[in-house]
């Protein structure tokens, strides 16, 4: 099942830039075990928006409180929610 978790970051962009490396890094790595569906930092500078593939909603905040963003402190807060893909426009996903 996939959880959309909203997320807010601290607004330190030397801690949140120190880290990113090692969060993509934790990303890529849940791509590769088939736990990551999406993510992206909002444009406005808030958080990310991040859609994980997860068992049960604990999972899914396992996955977060494992990801290096949440040890140094970047992820603040966060809601957690079930969530269903029913459309997708492949004409505004980006090209790989």
């Amino acid at each position: 099942m996939k959880y959309a978790a909203v997320i807010e970051y601290s607004q330190d962009k030397v801690l949140v830039d120190t880290h990113r490396p090692a969060h993509r890094a934790y990303l890529t790595s849940l791509i590769e075990k088939n736990q990551l569906f999406a993510s992206g930092p909002t444009e406005d500078g808030y958080g990310a928006l991040i859609i994980y593939e997860a068992d049960t909603p604990d999972a899914a905040e396992g996955l977060i409180r494992s990801d290096p963003f949440f040890a140094a402190g970047v992820f603040l807060k966060w809601t957690v929610r079930p969530w269903k893909m029913v459309f997708f426009n492949p004409n505004l996903a980006p090209k790989a």
